[in-house]
């Protein structure tokens, strides 16, 4: 992750803009001194940068949450931050200006506000979900160029690799998400996805609810499947294996391929050295054959006046609250000029969504973007709505 040490963390004055980058205001921890976040507005996107203190240094670096798609305005707002305010740079591995002209100019890396605001539908799509190395999803893109692929991956030098790829061969039906592809496959219309691939995904052996493939995330595949349309797990884990084929065969009405050792057209250098080490490879393939409804999710992340004291709001902060289909974590409290801001998690105990909610005066709202417009998360929404508005 990009970061820079730093002798010691010094303020600006808040709004200012340096070398095109807006830092717009900071957050202090309220109950750790250490830590503050600092808006940053970069060309489209909007995100924090975090400020760890320590004793007789501070380490500046990207927030983890709000980080932009753009790796690009994360090195170029940290120098900013440092020019702006004149900070002694003891140790970065940020570089002073960006080597890789192909991240530069490629468009492909979108956020998921894209595809929540306008979502590409005009054509057959296919996903991958975790295309690590991406050579089996440059393969495909390069070989079905009349068809859309969004790879999905959260692993940087993974998507950078990939982005590279792109640029260099000129590919203009392939677009990258970094995000989790369980909370993606929920804005997916029904019906126009021809294949799904998730190909070696990590196991998770000890901490299964982590897992791609799930009761949940198999409703969801099925649905935005076209009929005839193709869900294919291809694992090295037979632990996972296993899992997945009791969790397909319990569903009443399924139709599933089993293959082991099976070769196809593309494979990762990860397969290729299981293949070496002699281990055996799993494919579970499930086929939808019936055509699903509309996707219909109604509701809003509009907010309701904020009637409670501020002091009752901070009073939240490190507690849970359960409800029938989700939770709210209040994970954290800022203080930030004129108001207050929470860091929290809410939605579905298996997809939980990580967000911040900006309150000013009798106003709230979310920050850098609403959530994911799925029934969980406008479930969580109304329930912390109703908290709010008191």
């Amino acid at each position: 992750m990009p970061h820079l040490h730093i002798e010691k963390f010094k303020g600006i004055q808040f709004p200012i803009v340096e070398d095109g980058i807006s830092f717009d205001f900071i957050a202090k921890n309220v109950k750790h001194n250490d830590e503050k976040l600092i808006a940053v507005s970069a060309q489209d996107d909007k995100f924090f940068l975090l400020v760890k203190e320590e004793e007789g240094k501070s380490l500046l670096k990207t927030d983890k949450l709000t980080r932009p798609a753009s790796i690009y305005n994360v090195h170029k707002a940290l120098l900013s931050y440092a020019k702006a305010a004149n900070i002694n740079i003891l140790a970065s591995n940020v570089p002073e200006s960006q080597k890789n002209i192909h991240l530069q100019e490629v468009t492909a890396l979108k956020d998921i506000s894209y595809f929540a605001s306008h979502f590409p539908n005009n054509r057959e799509m296919r996903i991958e979900v975790g295309f690590g190395s991406g050579r089996h999803l440059l393969h495909q893109a390069k070989n079905n160029p009349d068809i859309l692929f969004v790879g999905i991956e959260i692993h940087r030098p993974s998507i950078e690799q990939v982005l590279k790829q792109i640029s260099i061969q000129h590919l203009d039906n392939l677009l990258v998400l970094d995000y989790d592809a369980r909370l993606f496959m929920e804005l997916v219309p029904s019906n126009i996805v021809g294949k799904i691939y998730v190909h070696f995904p990590v196991p998770w052996d000890k901490k299964p609810h982590r897992r791609v493939i799930s009761t949940t995330f198999i409703e969801e595949a099925a649905r935005v499947l076209k009929v005839g349309g193709k869900l294919e797990l291809r694992t090295d884990s037979e632990n996972y294996y296993a899992y997945s084929y009791e969790t397909f065969i319990a569903f009443n009405k399924i139709s599933l391929a089993i293959n082991k050792n099976r070769d196809i057209a593309i494979s990762s250098k990860y397969e290729d050295r299981w293949k070496k080490m002699e281990k055996n490879i799993y494919d579970v393939t499930m086929t939808n054959e019936e055509e699903s409804a509309e996707l219909q999710i109604q509701g809003d992340f509009s907010f309701k006046d904020v009637n409670i004291p501020h002091a009752k709001i901070l009073e939240l902060n490190g507690t849970t609250k359960t409800f029938d289909g989700g939770f709210i974590h209040y994970e954290r409290a800022y203080s930030i000029d004129n108001g207050i801001m929470l860091r929290i998690s809410l939605g579905s105990f298996d997809r939980p969504e990580h967000l911040y909610v900006i309150i000013t005066d009798e106003k709230a709202s979310y920050y850098p973007s609403y959530p994911l417009k799925s029934k969980s998360n406008l479930n969580a929404h109304q329930f912390l709505n109703g908290v709010l508005h008191g």
